[in-house]
């Protein structure tokens, strides 16, 4: 369960931003979107949020804030020392360009609170921490600090809290490679739900990236998981009756579109290799008879609610949390709401996962799908830094038309548009 994720000093994000999922305790609607975590003291968390913003404002950088985060925990420990970083800090004033980007995540896995974060730049890792919050007392497990001035690195490795070879951890950590992930490497069992809850509980589609429909393919491989992506496809009122995937060699497949010596030389390299072709069934209108159409013939929303039926079916069961950007690109208001309803649904979403996606969907401000602290915004500052924060920051009324509202330029995130005067 994600309660923050928190980034400064990343790409288009100067000073720290925070995306919380705690449900505001002022609102009373929808009570389905949110739910309880069985922990004292703690508020109910949002099933589900929404970020808007104008064209380059900021909102996909949000999306590769979180994925930095969970490539760079699960892949850290691998590589070589002095191998660079892959992070990108804020390069549009000078102060920024020489300091460490910071990530933060706080969520709960098996019952127990963790705020776990780190601050690198290219070269090495400057800061890392994890606190730990059982019977929601603070614990510090561990925590590294670089000095800049001094060049020396400290550590702080709790004895009580974190079982193990802590030592020989340390000594394995290279600079530029986070404790955790190192730690994880040589089989240490008290990290093990911290780096689980980013290895499988954590998923992130990259910005503006294509969802392969191969992996809600071999879902439908057995016939338990094709019914289910049948049944997912058919509640969106897509009308399939089947799905059918064949295998053929490509060497079979038509080429027509390349030159002739480019044919020839892959059919004569390649034609023995198999891909997977999705075929989706329907009935003809006049006779009934079963027809299988080829997947280019179908529209891109179709092929896309195909793509997502895998990520949204595998969130449900396992209580995952996605984060992806802009999910309602080729799909119609009614399949976004289709798909968010399915999240929020208390009923459906027995796992307690969660999503969070930007948007330019306006028409979802107004609707009976969303409680107002699940809308967020990101808008450019005059210092050109991304600014974060939830609509619900505003005095709004319970019945206000948020979508009139928010055109009409009252919450930000809109683009400042200039009248074209020509060349």
């Amino acid at each position: 369960m994600l309660i923050e994720f928190s980034v400064s000093n990343y790409l288009s994000f100067c000073e720290r931003q925070t995306l919380s999922m705690a449900a505001s305790s002022s609102y009373k609607e929808l009570d389905d979107n949110s739910f309880l975590t069985d922990l004292p003291k703690m508020p109910k968390l949002l099933r589900s949020s929404v970020i808007y913003g104008a064209n380059a404002s900021g909102k996909s950088n949000l999306i590769r804030g979180a994925m930095f985060m969970w490539d760079f925990v699960l892949n850290s420990a691998q590589g070589q020392e002095g191998d660079k970083i892959d992070v990108y800090p804020f390069l549009l004033n000078s102060r920024n360009t020489n300091e460490p980007s910071i990530f933060e995540m706080i969520f709960i896995e098996g019952g127990v609170r963790y705020q776990y974060g780190f601050a690198v730049t290219r070269l090495r890792v400057h800061h890392e921490w994890l606190i730990a919050y059982p019977k929601n007392r603070p614990q510090r497990w561990f925590e590294r600090y670089y000095d800049p001035a001094t060049g020396k690195e400290s550590w702080d490795l709790h004895k009580k809290f974190l079982v193990g070879n802590k030592e020989v951890w340390k000594d394995a950590t290279r600079s530029n490679a986070l404790y955790l992930s190192t730690a994880i490497q040589l089989n240490s069992l008290s990290l093990r739900p911290i780096f689980d809850w980013f290895d499988k509980r954590l998923r992130i589609f990259r910005p503006h990236s294509e969802i392969s429909q191969e992996f809600s393919a071999s879902l439908c491989q057995d016939t338990a998981g094709r019914l289910q992506v049948l049944k997912f496809l058919n509640q969106a009122d897509l009308d399939i009756e089947e799905i059918k995937l064949e295998t053929r060699n490509l060497g079979d497949l038509g080429m027509d579109d390349l030159p002739g010596e480019v044919r020839s030389a892959l059919i004569k390299e390649m034609s023995s290799q198999e891909v997977l072709e999705i075929r989706l069934g329907r009935s003809m209108a006049d006779t009934g008879m079963p027809i299988l159409l080829p997947w280019e013939s179908e529209s891109r929303g179709t092929q896309k609610l195909f793509a997502l039926a895998w990520p949204w079916i595998n969130i449900l069961r396992q209580g995952q949390i996605l984060f992806m950007d802009e999910m309602d690109t080729s799909l119609h208001h009614s399949l976004v709401k289709f798909l968010i309803g399915m999240i929020n649904s208390s009923s459906l979403n027995t796992t307690k996962a969660q999503l969070v996606s930007t948007t330019h969907d306006t028409a979802l401000l107004d609707n009976d799908i969303f409680r107002r602290d699940q809308f967020w915004m990101v808008e450019r500052s005059g210092d050109r830094c991304s600014e974060l924060y939830p609509i619900s920051d505003f005095n709004i009324e319970k019945d206000e038309p948020l979508q009139k509202r928010y055109l009409e330029g009252h919450y930000g995130g809109l683009p400042a548009l200039k009248q074209f005067k020509g060349w």
